[in-house]
């Protein structure tokens, strides 16, 4: 099989608009949580959001692209373009045939669904939809749209498996390309789901936090006192490429993919299985594909999404997996994004390797009591970034409906 380097990278997120402002804030354990001002939150039950600050889509883009394009697909724009520049990448002399796109999303267009219903069920009952409608709310229209503004012709979709969306399409991407099916794709996922709709339904489903009082402090992951996680919005984009393809064109590589595991909880809705079944599985058959064995791998990204049935069950996973290892690194950059839902493996992607190149571990924040049964068994960073020389990080998605991603990467 062919080997798949990263060498791009785009992020857009709650605490940075810009890759280098987004690892910053995540070494710094910078909590981009606050009151939400999209809306008026007030009769809501959770008040709260990660939201992108300073972004401004009218600076970024033309009047008939912004009338075009919903939001999740106005940030992936936003995130492949600095994952081109940041890769040195403008497709001259490269064979777009063999370039692709696999881009995700969980809930794709959710706003300009939201708004133009209700600009329908407020109205008269006469039909005023934008001629942009259908498109603006594909799940699949920023693939096609990333693909049509680079003229990129290869393997082209959008995996749906709701918060391991990203890292689905990031294993895809890398299936594709070790199966010598492209050169390189473009890669990732984005969300923009704080709406009113989506917050109403999360807070329904009791998923999420309900700390009004202090949202900075909200998302504590791995904590006995979490209570449920924050809403996130942004985009992160990863260029994957075949080595020698890579190498040949002078890229500098920031890192290399090395397995990937998928899976199902088959076992609720939208709760994890308790004793975490489903993500053994993935985990496992990540480093299966990788060749590794449990004692190979430094650092694990959680799902860690703070909700108190989900982290435990993730815990209780990487034990089973892992064993009883204090020299293995755990953290939950969420406390700082929010849950970024379809986006989240892909800003969790880049940050896992950073952090390998870097060699430095990520930090939870806001966690002061730890799970009991776990706080002894592994390394919690907590509050800054730790130092630590690494080889291996695995990244961990899991989503409603049981889907499980778990993604290996390697430092070059």
């Amino acid at each position: 099989m062919r080997r798949v380097v990263v060498t791009g990278m785009g992020a857009l997120t709650p605490i940075g608009n810009n890759l280098d402002d987004y690892w910053s804030s995540i070494k710094n354990g910078v909590s981009g949580a606050g009151i939400i001002t999209k809306f008026n939150p007030e009769k809501f039950r959770s008040k709260i959001a990660c939201e992108l600050k300073n972004f401004e889509p009218k600076e970024h883009f033309h009047v008939k692209e912004l009338r075009k394009y919903d939001p999740f697909s106005q940030y992936a724009l936003y995130a492949v373009e600095e994952a081109l520049k940041n890769g040195g990448i403008d497709f001259e002399g490269l064979n777009k045939d063999r370039i692709g796109v696999i881009w995700g999303s969980g809930n794709g267009g959710i706003q300009t669904f939201q708004d133009q219903m209700k600009e329908y069920c407020e109205g008269d009952g006469t039909p005023r939809f934008t001629p942009f409608f259908i498109p603006r709310i594909l799940v699949d229209i920023a693939s096609g749209i990333i693909s049509i503004k680079y003229g990129l012709r290869g393997v082209n979709f959008c995996p749906v498996s709701a918060c391991a969306t990203s890292n689905t399409a990031l294993i895809e991407a890398f299936n594709y390309i070790k199966w010598d099916k492209a050169d390189m794709i473009v890669s990732g996922g984005s969300e923009a789901a704080i709406t009113e709709s989506a917050m109403g339904g999360f807070a329904s489903a009791r998923a999420l936090s309900m700390q009004n009082d202090n949202p900075e402090m909200a998302s504590r992951p791995f904590d006995v006192n979490r209570d449920g996680f924050v809403m996130g919005e942004g985009a992160g984009a990863l260029i994957l490429e075949e080595l020698e393809h890579a190498k040949a064109r002078g890229a500098t590589i920031y890192g290399e993919v090395v397995g990937g595991g998928q899976a199902a909880d088959a076992y609720h809705l939208t709760g994890t299985h308790p004793e975490g079944d489903g993500a053994v599985l993935g985990m496992k058959e990540a480093l299966r594909e990788a060749k590794l064995s449990p004692e190979d791998i430094d650092y694990v990204n959680m799902h860690a999404t703070s909700t108190p049935q989900g982290d435990k069950s993730e815990l209780i996973a990487v034990e089973r997996v892992f064993g009883k290892r204090k020299s293995l690194s755990l953290s939950g950059t969420k406390s700082m994004t929010g849950h970024l839902l379809g986006a989240t493996g892909a800003v969790e992607g880049i940050a896992s390797i950073l952090a390998l190149q870097e060699g430095i571990v990520p930090p939870t924040i806001n966690t002061t009591d730890i799970e009991p049964d776990f706080k002894d068994k592994f390394h919690f960073p907590m509050g800054k970034g730790v130092k630590k020389e690494m080889t291996y990080a695995m990244s961990n998605t899991f989503g409603f409906g049981g889907h499980i991603a778990s993604i290996i990467f390697k430092k070059y």
